[in-house]
């Protein structure tokens, strides 16, 4: 993705931030509502291209402005039909995000950091560490390059958008809303809110402020119903232990009839049996709620592996004889280590990369 530290990237803007840059020119404010209606429409890569924006305002765009976007991504293909994009950024650093086709619809994980500082002990992303934030700009641009390789190929749009990649999202909060604030604006990426879902390990300051800020989908990383379970594999239960954030998830500020939900990696041995099950369920009494669980996937430590498929389906039922909605979640990717806790932004097999084959064209006044 190009850059630059001279030129205002209107892709970090929201349409409140756009609307005060153009007024920051000397123009109206309605400019800044024109501009967001084209800068996320496919091919736009040029101010000449706005036609219903003055020739002399083009011009003062062009000296500026720029629109980054990201180019020539890496592309990998699972046998389950996932595909995995590998973005390198401005400073070598390189991002995932996953595109997961099913029937009805078209869902694609972003990532909100390169790395993360949360330290889970079965998630490679945890592995890597803390690089850096992610720019709104560098969020948003995901989900544009999917979606004009979904076009370019004549395939569905993307449906869903789930912060389910590399990073934290909620530690990354202010650049997280703007680009929520991008994704939902309907001059923006128009996406409704009941589709997209913003996953946290349980950062509780900040999870109740994307209540107040938003009406988008909450999904919570749990892991086990003990705090000394949990503590071992999540770090962040020390800062926030289980009682404060359930707390939380009682009083978050949502819709009726919505539901947080959340999730739960089984791992053979350590939070899987039916005492396990048992615990979980006296946790989440009624709280309104669904529990996702999902079978670990290989990572690099040996301690945690996958349980049986008859011990996930026992761990559903109690939940199930307890009255919660319980869904298994089938891993998507993981021969292109594409699937929940594999992403690492490194060991890409080139023998196995597909890189764009449609020709970017001409990169025009509107490049950074």
């Amino acid at each position: 993705m190009h850059t630059s530290s001279v030129k205002t990237d209107l892709k970090n803007l929201t349409q409140e931030q756009l609307i005060q840059f153009v007024q920051s020119l000397g123009h109206p404010s309605f400019r800044g509502r024109q501009i967001l209606a084209w800068i996320y429409r496919p091919g736009i890569t040029d101010f000449s291209q706005m036609t219903d924006i003055a020739k002399e305002f083009r011009a003062i765009l062009t000296e500026s402005a720029c629109m980054s976007r990201f180019e020539e991504p890496m592309v990998e293909r699972s046998k389950d039909g996932a595909v995995k994009f590998g973005f390198r950024l401005d400073d070598g650093q390189v991002i995932e995000s996953v595109l997961i086709p099913e029937e009805d619809r078209n869902t694609l994980c972003v990532s909100s950091q390169v790395g993360c500082a949360m330290g889970c002990t079965f998630c490679l992303t945890g592995a890597m560490g803390f690089r850096r934030n992610l720019t709104t700009a560098e969020i948003v641009n995901q989900v544009c390059a999917v979606r004009d390789w979904l076009l370019a190929r004549g395939k569905k749009g993307l449906t869903n958008i789930v912060f389910m990649g590399m990073g934290e999202p909620l530690a990354n909060f202010e650049n997280l809303i703007n680009a929520l604030a991008i994704l939902t604006e309907q001059r923006g990426l128009d996406f409704s809110n009941r589709r997209i879902t913003v996953s946290t390990c349980g950062l509780v300051p900040q999870m109740m402020q994307l209540g107040e800020l938003t009406d988008v989908n909450l999904a919570v990383s749990l892991h086990s119903a003990d705090d000394a379970v949990r503590g071992t594999l999540m770090p962040i239960n020390k800062k926030y232990p289980l009682a404060m954030l359930i707390e939380a998830c009682r009083s978050y500020r949502q819709k009726r009839r919505k539901r947080i939900m959340f999730e739960y990696t089984l791992l053979d041995g350590v939070n899987d049996s039916d005492s396990d099950a048992e615990q979980l369920a006296a946790l989440l009494r009624d709280l309104p709620c669904k529990i996702n669980l999902l079978a670990v996937n290989p990572v690099a430590d040996p301690a945690f592996q996958s349980p049986a498929a008859a011990k996930v389906l026992r761990f559903q039922q109690i939940l199930r004889n307890h009255g919660f909605t319980v869904l298994i979640r089938q891993s998507r990717g993981d021969d292109i280590s594409a699937a929940c806790g594999q992403l690492a932004g490194s060991g890409w097999d080139e023998t196995r990369v597909e890189r764009r084959e449609e020709s970017s064209g001409k990169r025009g006044d509107g490049a950074c």
